[in-house]
């Protein structure tokens, strides 16, 4: 193709509204333009990207077997009523009516029609397993759309959906789906973790998130260096602290802490290292009537060490707490601990509270919390003296780093991540909730057992550029660039000898297959070089009349600092050889 005859639109400086530097490199370099928040158009530039990733996913997902359709993206209500996402779901998903005043959802997701299908069409045993997937808009509304693709409003995504007669039969369409998709992740050519993950709201106990690695990633991912082992922050283990807890040293005492009402703020006062101090976390469940009225509330005190921090999704995996809780309101603290928050602690109070201890803590000894009265903490405290053996102990934290794997393989590290793609096993939380069901051998209707896929179709070329960028703009692996060479002919409008060689160069990578721009805008060296430095085409020759009447050109990979000399007659190996490589 020659430049000529696409459209090219780059921006020397970024908008205001663009924070990350993907969203900066992917606007400055005419990839993406904003329509409104949170909602852009692909331009033609992006759009080559998209394509080129889109083919990846869909020979990955036909070589394992899946078998390509489209759904909707307006969907009838109906579906979500069955399974009850209509009303759980909340804001995000974008509820419109029709002129009829009947009910639709713009899709974020399609578990409930790909169900609806399965149940209409999979019939038999005999048709199983099978694999549904989808390359489709998507929207969900979100609070706080940022970061252009890393959090859109509207977006495209890969999603899969395989039905299976049994548990271990889907368990194996699980593996099948994991294993593409790590051919995936392998030909993006992208740094990336697959991690265990908790499946969260989807539902399901199987469930991996695949994470290009990244500086800027929000998600932090948790791995042993020593090991596979891999899982995101809510998914992994801090495991229990070896050893016996020690034996008591010091009474109980009350001590002021006038204003000091964190645990950094009392640690630093008593010259104590934090790990010697206890938070106080208060949360609440609540039961309801048929009406949806709050009837009886359940206070819950969680203790955290003071350096560690609470992870909520181990904490709604608590007995008790499985259900769903909120933090408890200061009227709710106050009742039961007769002190506001920033002081409160385990002993002396007014009201009794169900009490759940983080494993670390259980081990502590002479440890410091909130006395239930401002401007004082209790020092000394300890388990079975002044307190009585907890109850209930759990994992309640974050791991940090040097924490033991729990694989025993070594300890954690920690890097971040941004998240591409997820697989979970569902089980037949969808296939019950809509009596999807298929004759089994026995005869006998049986629910399928899901699972589900996605791989963010729009947010992974921005999750490569916060992987691969510099301070002149974008560095794209191969695979998924949006021209893999750029030919750059100087004064091509001026010397016959230059246009021969470049519009010659351009035939051969043509019909050698390569994806090819021809550079014929006939702008200043300076300026056409910085348009590709900052799209982040990976290879780039430069035709120059010096060069031509020395029989050379000069190539240079987007990564290099300075350009090679190459023979006009070996540029094309040359290439080859580098394209790939």
């Amino acid at each position: 193709m020659k430049a000529s005859q696409f459209f090219i639109s780059t921006l020397k400086e970024a908008p205001a509204d663009a924070e990350v530097v993907s969203h900066q490199l992917m606007t400055r370099a005419g990839m993406i333009k904003k329509l409104g928040a949170g909602i852009y158009s692909y331009m033609p530039m992006g759009l080559r990207v998209i394509h080129k990733v889109e083919a990846i996913v869909r020979e990955e997902m036909n070589r394992a077997g899946a078998v390509e359709l489209t759904m909707p993206v307006v969907q009838p209500a109906e579906l979500w009523q069955e399974t009850g996402r209509f009303e759980k779901m909340g804001p995000e998903l974008l509820r419109i009516k029709d002129r009829h005043d009947r009910d639709f959802v713009v899709q974020p997701t399609s578990e409930e029609v790909v169900t609806d299908i399965a149940r209409q069409e999979l019939r038999s045993y005999k048709q199983l397993p099978k694999n549904f997937y989808q390359i489709q808009t998507k929207f969900r509304d979100e609070r706080r759309p940022r970061f252009g693709l890393m959090r859109g409003r509207e977006f495209i995504m890969k999603d899969a959906y395989s039905f299976d007669r049994d548990e271990a039969a889907a368990k194996v369409s699980y593996q099948v789906m994991a294993a593409a998709y790590r051919r995936i992740f392998d030909r993006f050519g992208l740094r990336y973790r697959a991690v265990a993950a908790d499946s969260g709201a989807i539902g399901g106990d199987l469930s991996e998130e695949f994470q290009v690695i990244a500086a800027t990633g929000e998600d932090a991912i948790v791995y042993c260096p020593g090991s596979d082992y891999a899982a995101n922050m809510e998914k992994a283990e801090a495991l229990a602290p070896a050893g016996p807890r020690p034996a008591a040293a010091n009474a109980m005492a009350k001590t002021s802490t006038p204003g000091k009402s964190t645990c950094a703020d009392v640690a630093e006062l008593l010259g104590v290292p934090l790990a010697t101090t206890v938070k106080s976390l208060v949360l609440a469940t609540d039961t309801l009537n048929e009406s949806g009225e709050i009837v009886k509330s359940q206070v819950w005190l969680l203790l955290l060490r003071g350096d560690h921090d609470m992870n909520e999704v181990k904490v709604s995996k608590v007995p008790g707490l499985n259900a769903g809780f909120r933090f408890a309101t200061v009227s709710e603290i106050e009742a039961h601990f007769g002190c506001k928050p920033g002081y409160l602690g385990p002993i002396g109070l007014k009201l009794p509270v169900k009490l759940v201890v983080d494993r670390e803590v259980v081990v502590m000894a002479d440890w410091i919390c909130g006395a239930n009265e401002p401007d004082f903490h209790m020092t000394g405290v300890n388990w079975g003296r002044d307190l009585p053996e907890p109850d209930q102990v759990a994992d309640l934290r974050n791991v940090v780093e040097g924490d033991a794997s729990p694989d025993g393989q070594g300890a954690l590290a920690i890097e971040r991540g941004i998240e591409v793609g997820h697989v979970f096993y569902l089980g037949t939380k969808y296939s019950q909730a809509m009596n999807a069901t298929f004759l089994g051998e026995d005869g006998k209707p049986a629910h399928f057992e899901m699972g589900c896929y996605g791989i963010g179709i729009t947010r992974l070329p921005a999750a490569a550029i916060e992987q691969n960028h510099d301070e002149r703009g974008i560095i794209w692996p191969d695979a998924i660039a949006p021209f893999t060479v750029v030919i750059c002919p100087i004064g091509m409008d001026r010397s016959p000898e230059v246009k021969a060689a470049a519009e010659q160069l351009h035939e051969q990578l043509v019909a050698a297959g390569v994806d090819v721009l021809l550079d014929d805008r006939g702008e200043r060296p300076g300026a056409m070089f910085a348009d590709w430095e900052l799209i982040g085409v990976p290879h780039r020759v430069t035709i120059g009349d010096r060069g031509i009447k020395e029989a050379q050109v000069e190539y240079q990979h987007r990564r290099d600092a300075a350009a090679t000399k190459v023979a006009v007659a070996e540029i094309l190996g040359f290439l080859k050889g580098r394209i790939g490589a």
